[in-house]
């Protein structure tokens, strides 16, 4: 039978349509869906028995979604109350997997897009976990350690009945780190009596954490970034790269393309960026922003051929390589369009869904080679998940074999993502190859399950 591509993308509007009625003013949520959405035409039409077991609309629909308030009191005994959530999205290929994060912009709508986007990132590491996210409007920026402490113990007190090891293990991400990390699990510790160091992951090395997870996230994103370039015949080595942010994925994104011959010329955070020609001082990023938890203007301070732009645009600085590396949408059209004007060869996405949709259309058709977040980004989820292992089994690995590992999952979710375009007449489409080969692990398990 012939295929009917406009019978499908009128499917797929309709589909798309009741997702909007269904979930209003979720906008990253839309945003997400869609971008998928646009992408599985191709699939319907050799898999329609995926169709017709609603597998698609059935994705667009979280397992499972809570919502609770957060009492906690501040340093001056005052009673404050935020608000939590945990998108508990799409168990099929195993417990639900997903960070946890704090910042004042968090509500359901980005939750739901972040745990949606998980679903196919953990499909395509090719590990046993599903998808979930989950967060709150709590801003850690200028609050104690002990102020953070109780508002973690706080929301744990709720949380923990939903969690466990076989259920449903989170993480960290934007504003929680292994400080947080610790105050949630010496909770859930507290609470259920049980060490289960395999409920969280991101967790200190003295208890239960995995060598190279601080890491892996921007390891992650180099390593496919290199794999895209080797596909087309080029190399990393040489090549000028921005970094946009200066946080845990920034930071050691810029450490492994630097140690694979690349320039890192810029790096940034909201207040502005620092462009040092001679290359970024890594060694000066990590004291600023881990040690001192400050902000990057201070790098140029005292440091001659450093520009600081205060409240600047990263995306105009010349170079080869872009990542950004920071929050969603940060990559706009006009961004874009700088980077093609600039000569960049490569986009690659260590942060979640940070090009808009006109963005990414803006640079492909300029035939920039682009990298989707839920392919490029998945490090951090994949060594989250060998952290997992190593807590079952009681094992500690090194940092070597742990970054060998993830050197091999971001070397097979490049592969699988460039094989599956290729297979559906899209050669060269790395976020239709994703979104296809994430989306039939995930609906193959669902069916064959019974999960319909």
């Amino acid at each position: 039978m012939a295929s009917d591509p406009g019978r499908q993308r009128e499917k797929m509007e309709t589909l798309y349509q009741e997702v909007l009625r269904r979930n209003p003013g979720e906008r990253e949520f839309h945003q997400a869906v869609r971008e998928v959405l646009e992408t599985l035409g191709p699939v319907l039409e050799r898999h329609p028995e995926l169709a017709q077991r609603r597998i698609i609309e059935l994705l667009c629909e979280p397992e499972r979604q809570i919502i609770f308030r957060v009492p906690w009191q501040d340093d001056q005994g005052r009673t404050r109350i935020n608000r939590a959530f945990r998108v508990e999205f799409n168990s099929a290929l195993g417990p639900y997997k997903g960070g946890l994060r704090f910042h004042p912009s968090v509500y359901l709508g980005i939750v739901k897009f972040l745990g949606f986007e998980q679903v196919f990132k953990n499909a395509l590491t090719g590990l046993p976990i599903g998808g979930g996210k989950g967060g709150s409007d709590f801003d850690p920026k200028g609050r104690s350690d002990a102020e953070i402490m109780r508002f973690c113990q706080s929301l744990m007190t709720e949380l923990y009945r939903h969690l466990g090891e076989h259920t449903d293990v989170p993480a960290g991400d934007i504003g929680v780190g292994q400080r947080e990390i610790g105050y949630l699990f010496g909770q859930y510790k507290r609470i259920t009596n049980r060490y289960e160091s395999g409920v969280f992951t991101g967790k200190g090395l003295d208890w239960g954490g995995s060598r190279a997870r601080r890491e892996a996230t921007g390891y992650g994103v180099v390593f496919f970034t290199q794999e895209m370039l080797q596909a087309h015949q080029d190399h990393l080595e040489g090549k000028t790269c921005i970094v946009s942010g200066s946080g845990n994925v920034a930071i050691y994104a810029m450490e492994k393309a630097m140690a694979l011959g690349a320039r890192v010329v810029a790096c940034s955070d909201s207040d502005g960026v620092v462009v040092d020609w001679n290359g970024i001082d890594l060694e000066r990023v990590k004291r600023i922003k881990e040690l001192e938890r400050g902000r990057i203007r201070v790098y140029a301070e005292g440091k001659s051929g450093v520009n600081y732009l205060e409240g600047g645009n990263i995306w105009e600085v010349p170079c080869h390589v872009a990542l950004p590396c920071a929050t969603q949408n940060e990559l706009t059209a006009d961004d874009a369009r700088a980077l093609v004007n600039n000569g960049c060869l490569l986009v690659a996405e260590g942060a979640n869904m940070p090009c808009t949709p006109e963005a990414v259309r803006l640079l492909r058709d300029a035939g920039v080679l682009f990298g989707p977040a839920k392919a490029v980004n998945a490090g951090g989820v994949a060594t989250s998940a060998l952290e997992m292992q190593q807590n079952a089994s009681r094992d500690s690995w090194s940092f070597a074999y742990t970054e060998s590992r993830l050197r091999e999952i971001m070397a097979q979710i490049h592969h699988q993502s460039f094989e599956t375009a290729e297979r559906f007449g899209l050669p060269g489409d790395y976020v239709a190859g994703a979104n296809i080969a994430g989306f039939l692990r995930v609906g193959r398990a669902m069916a064959s399950l019974g999960l319909i």
